[in-house]
């Protein structure tokens, strides 16, 4: 071979090195997020998500690679995606936004490792077995926002004593409907007070919710938990205010956008959390030993400018109580 060959080939092994060297690394593992909603909302709970797992060593684009699919309210493609997800071989999927996401997830697959953050009771919405040892391919963070439905009311009856008919505003269908309106019925009864159930399935129908509730007389507004209404904070609460009608929502950041009042647990901590226990299965931890984690705080916040608005004085014990006041 001549010395000129001889040159140009050792240049061109040099050359194609890198990029054979680079095509032999290992793919990173990917999370696959499967969302009941759109992604716009739960753009800032992804934040805390991703904090989680940088806690833990993982980076995104560095060591791990996160991939979404959302179903924008459509729950009926939830099944879809979710094996879309599958077939992309992601090493986890992540559910949000709705337990039907997290439960098509679960349908989907009994070999890779779901994650779920959502506000149901994960053993009733059959998520899981048990707490503490989840069993199967299923594991979460709950902040279980149906659970403090009887909670709420009562916070609702104090601010509102004379409101005989309270509504509930429901999404039709919801996989923690039957749950939140069982302990509701409990509490109303204690209370002397009658349910007025109204549900929807779309934003066109919130209109003419609101039009039904204050044409049969209800005094004051329930909103159920769910991140159908929980990704329309600032809708619903525009639409209170326009119908002079007090509510209580099951998000924090509800009362701050204008809502009278919240009361509901950190749901950016439960974020957080779900991002450590991902990291953890990427690890090798197995979604059975890996207890559901539930929230252990509460916050109470009132909006003193849209009680003004609505011509109510908010009793001293709820003011004593809050955990933030909205001047």
């Amino acid at each position: 071979m001549r010395r000129r060959d001889f040159i140009k080939a050792i240049a061109g092994l040099v050359t194609a090195w890198p990029f054979a060297a680079r095509a032999q690394q290992p793919a990173l593992p990917v999370i696959g997020i499967l969302g009941g909603q759109s992604p716009e909302p739960y753009a800032a709970f992804l934040e805390p998500f991703r904090l989680g797992l940088s806690e833990t060593g993982y980076q995104e684009g560095r060591n791990v690679a996160i991939e979404q699919r959302w179903a924008q309210s459509r729950y009926d493609r939830l099944p879809d995606l979710a094996d879309v997800l599958i077939s992309r071989r992601v090493a986890l999927i992540y559910a949000i936004g709705g337990t039907e996401a997290a439960v098509a997830a679960k349908a989907a697959t009994s070999t890779i490792p779901v994650l779920f953050t959502n506000g149901s009771d994960p053993v009733k919405s059959g998520l899981v077995a048990n707490l503490a040892r989840p069993a199967g391919n299923v594991t979460g963070t709950s902040f279980n926002t149906a659970g403090l439905s009887a909670k709420r009311l009562e916070l609702l009856h104090e601010l509102v004593p004379q409101a005989a008919i309270i509504a509930v505003l429901a999404l039709r269908g919801s996989v923690i409907l039957e749950e939140q309106l069982s302990d509701l019925q409990g509490a109303a009864n204690a209370f002397g007070v009658r349910l007025l159930v109204l549900t929807v399935s779309s934003d066109a129908d919130l209109e003419p919710a609101f039009a039904r509730l204050v044409r049969e007389g209800a005094g004051a507004l329930y909103v159920t938990a769910g991140a159908f209404f929980s990704s329309r904070g600032d809708k619903m609460a525009a639409l209170a205010a326009q119908h002079r009608v007090p509510a209580i929502y099951p998000r924090l950041e509800v009362a701050a956008a204008g809502g009278l009042i919240s009361y509901a647990p950190n749901v950016g901590y439960a974020y957080r959390r779900a991002g450590v226990m991902a990291a953890l299965i990427l690890n090798g931890a197995k979604p059975a030993d890996l207890p559901v984690e539930l929230p252990t705080k509460f916050e109470l916040a009132i909006n003193l400018k849209a009680a003004k608005a609505l011509g109510l004085e908010i009793p001293t014990k709820l003011l004593a109580l809050a955990d933030e006041v909205i001047e």
